[in-house]
């Protein structure tokens, strides 16, 4: 784990958790993402040593703990700067944004861990005028709002967390999203997409993209099937939810409360707006039911 990968001559990525992109120009050096807590990011600098490269910038893809957890530590050892897209800036600037996000409100303190809340850096508004020459932006929202992947002048693709595995998606079978309408929609277009070689944080490096976009989406549909059949008789959120993990045979615990119960809300938006699922109020209860 967190070995160093070269896919160029000036093009790496770092094995862990979630891959953390390393991009060099003779002795300068960028980072995508900067792993998932103080203690990876002192694993990525003991690379930049000892190839004596100075750590210029992280581009975070996103804003979610474990891609954003070493920008505190990089950036006080380095003095880098940290750059993140449109509203994914304003989350890694306020960390406790994510728990409070995901669980509504206030998060309590089985909230406020490093899987769910990274220490606050000081991060600007990610441009196009502030990437290097060669460096382009991917717009990928859906799984985090303004999530954004990078194309390298020697045409690798980082595709941050626009995919999971088969086996994650085995494993998890839910992935986070915010937005099920963009996500299929990123999907669609990674699909289309061509380069040397494309980058998932959670997936193998792989020249051909496309398959593993299609399992992604065969999985968003699925879950969508699976809700409007667990939704034919009035539910509740919580009644419906403790049915989705019983059907996916999934342990509950706050993380996944949060996480999942956040995901399954943006599933029931998408499903509302396109008139397959239906809510009422009724005895003081907010139920949603896909039947009459």
């Amino acid at each position: 784990m967190y070995e160093l990968v070269s896919i160029t001559s000036n093009c790496f990525y770092i094995e862990s958790p979630a891959k953390i992109g390393l991009i060099s120009y003779n002795d300068k050096a960028y980072l995508i993402n900067s792993g998932s807590d103080a203690s990876a990011a002192k694993k990525v600098k003991r690379h930049l040593d000892e190839r004596s490269l100075h750590l210029e910038a992280i581009f975070n893809t996103h804003s979610l703990a474990d891609h954003i957890g070493g920008n505190h530590y990089l950036q006080k050892q380095t003095l880098c700067d940290i750059y993140a897209p449109g509203i994914e800036c304003d989350f890694t600037l306020h960390p406790i944004l994510e728990p409070s996000y995901l669980y509504g409100g206030n998060p309590f303190s089985e909230l406020r861990h490093i899987f769910l809340m990274a220490e606050s850096s000081e991060a600007k508004v990610l441009t196009k005028e502030n990437t290097p020459e060669g460096l382009s932006i991917i717009p990928l929202p859906g799984h985090s709002f303004d999530m954004v992947g990078f194309r390298t002048c020697d045409d690798v693709v980082f595709l941050a967390d626009a995919l999971s595995s088969e086996r994650t998606l085995e494993k998890y079978q839910i992935s986070f999203l915010v937005d099920v309408k963009s996500y299929l929609e990123t999907l669609e277009e990674i699909c289309k997409m061509s380069a040397r070689c494309f980058v998932p944080s959670h997936a193998e490096m792989t020249e051909n993209i496309e398959p593993l976009a299609r399992v992604n989406i065969a999985k968003v549909h699925e879950i969508c099937e699976t809700i409007i059949s667990l939704s034919r008789e009035k539910n509740t959120f919580e009644e419906l939810l403790k049915r989705l993990f019983d059907h996916y045979s999934l342990q509950l615990n706050y993380e996944q409360y949060v996480l999942v119960g956040s995901t399954l809300r943006s599933y029931i938006t998408y499903l509302k707006d396109k008139g397959e699922l239906k809510s009422y109020i009724e005895d003081n209860r907010l139920l949603m039911t896909s039947g009459e």
